[in-house]
């Protein structure tokens, strides 16, 4: 049996125009945000998906809600499709973070991708366990999030930037997850 599933990066925030780490912050869509959502429910309309997951998070949320709402399909909050965390480093300016750390990875108290990963691939695996889903599952969530399982998946992969508003299309067949698409931007 084959799955399918599309990885949304929720729409923009202030936040995310300001270029600051958002983690377990909760701002909501700003107006583009609210536009992106809209074009991503366009463009997968056409995929099957009888359900919408999202992490917990407002942002994330409201994309799932938008899209849920233009496909006409069930929305629910996960909270293992949660954002990293963080910590300290929250609201601050990426690259500032990056600048000090040389990474947002080794700043201290920042939630490490093997973490995010722990609790976003048993979710996965269910996604993918022989007759639970046999329609597309569309799940909304965050860049940490997304770039963790994809490069998870394929450490050779080339660079996904995650914008916001985009998607990521999965595969899972022969035993393991495959990226059928990456980065798409509808908006």
């Amino acid at each position: 049996m084959t799955s399918q599933l599309y990885l949304v990066r929720h729409g923009q925030t202030a936040l995310n125009a300001e270029g600051r780490l958002r983690g377990l912050a909760d701002p909501p869509l700003d107006e583009i945000g609210q536009r992106q959502a809209a074009a991503v429910a366009i463009a997968l309309s056409g995929t099957g998906a009888n359900r919408v997951l999202s992490s917990p998070l407002r942002r994330a949320v409201r994309t799932a809600q938008i899209i849920a709402d233009a496909l006409g399909i069930e929305q629910r909050a996960d909270t293992r499709f949660n954002d990293r965390d963080y910590g300290f480093w929250t609201g601050h300016r990426k690259s500032e973070v990056v600048a000090e750390w040389g990474t947002v990875d080794a700043a201290p108290g920042v939630e490490t991708s093997e973490t995010v990963l722990a609790r976003v691939l048993p979710a996965l695996d269910e996604f993918a366990a022989p007759g639970t889903h046999s329609t597309p599952i569309i799940v909304v969530t965050h860049d940490a999030v997304i770039r963790s399982v994809m490069l998870h998946i394929d450490p050779a992969a080339p660079t996904i930037t995650v914008p916001t508003g985009s998607y990521q299309a999965l595969t899972y067949r022969e035993g393991r997850w495959r990226i059928d698409l990456t980065d798409q931007q509808p908006l």
